[in-house]
């Protein structure tokens, strides 16, 4: 074995609300010998996502086992394999994995899948794209969404990588987009870079009103990712026979406890209301089609996506932090080595 430490983080103190620096604790350890079918992965970029919160709680509902108090971080990571004793794989591949926050993995051959950069993309923005926040905008739209030319589409938490595609896909699709933010500066980017037909700081006082104004012939398409008010006021303004998606409900991971309902759940009868939530993880057999669309996009520049790069494994906490603090603008990957 080519190294025999590695730098991890932690999970050593539970947060009652927001992560802190107390949360997480950077570690040595000693990597374990390969056995057979096993990598010796360095991990390249990780990805920081919404999700990553909800891993931190006791809730008992989660999608996969939470990250139990003592365990290295989890997260979504692009890496090198270092040294192979799987047929599957040799040193010099690129992977991506759900793997620890850490510069060094071990990880069982079975568990990752190849990465392949398409020409003409960067490797940051290629896997920031193509590994989750991709597939996870246009499954959610695309499949769940069903947009037709015309409808009208509202997507909150515009800003964010799933977002600021589902928004883009959705023009793509023929359709009136509005988005949310939570900064005034946001919205510009939405309308002026992106080609959002609205976007609205739901932080202002009127922000029921203003949705009402940006949607005077109802919403068709709710492409939810933050829940709470917003998703109230949303289906409020819903039209007969509505797709309300799913795809994430940040308003409420900071909370050990489940959050009431939307009080205008009663809608999803008045208007005779689809609402479906996903995980993307569910849907592995539809990427290759998916990675290819995106690709043939990105590279056709019909998709803009902005990159928040933090440098280096220490900062990992940190970037985390951005997504609960509004100060993530785009996709918050840490960089923690480039490929050899």
């Amino acid at each position: 074995m080519t190294t025999s430490n590695a730098s991890v983080w932690r999970f050593v103190d539970r947060p009652e609300t927001t992560i802190n620096e107390q949360t997480f604790r950077l570690d040595q350890q000693a990597l374990p010998a390969l056995e057979e079918g096993q990598l010796l992965v360095r991990n390249l970029l990780i990805s920081m996502d919404a999700t990553n919160r909800l891993w931190l709680s006791e809730r008992e509902e989660l999608y996969m086992e939470p990250v139990k108090l003592g365990d290295s971080m989890k997260g979504f990571g692009l890496g090198q394999v270092v040294e192979s004793s799987s047929r599957m794989f040799q040193p010099g591949d690129l992977i991506t994995s759900l793997t620890e926050w850490s510069d060094f993995s071990v990880l069982d051959a079975t568990a990752v899948q190849p990465f392949t950069c398409p020409a003409g993309l960067e490797l940051a923005k290629a896997f920031g794209v193509l590994s989750i926040a991709g597939p996870t905008a246009y499954h959610g739209l695309f499949n769940i969404g069903q947009p037709r030319p015309g409808e009208t589409v509202v997507v909150t938490a515009a800003s964010g990588a799933v977002g600021a595609l589902a928004g883009q896909m959705a023009k793509l699709a023929g359709c009136r987009v509005i988005g949310t933010a939570g900064t005034d500066d946001k919205c510009a980017w939405l309308i002026n870079e992106l080609g959002f037909d609205a976007a609205l700081n739901y932080k202002n006082h009127d922000f029921e009103a203003e949705l009402a104004r940006a949607c005077p012939d109802g919403i068709d398409v709710q492409f939810e990712n933050v829940g709470g008010d917003i998703l109230d006021h949303c289906l409020r303004h819903m039209n007969n026979n509505g797709r309300v998606v799913i795809c994430g409900l940040i308003s409420m991971y900071n909370s050990n406890e489940n959050s009431p309902g939307p009080t205008m759940f009663h809608n999803t009868i008045m208007k005779r209301l689809k609402i479906e939530g996903f995980v993307i993880l569910d849907h592995a057999a539809e990427m290759p089609a998916i990675c290819s669309q995106l690709t043939s996009w990105l590279l056709d520049e019909k998709l803009k996506f902005k990159l928040n790069i933090s440098e280096g494994l220490d900062q990992a906490p940190a970037a985390l932090q951005k997504i609960y603090t509004g100060m993530n603008d785009g996709k918050v990957l840490v960089k923690i080595a480039d490929p050899h």
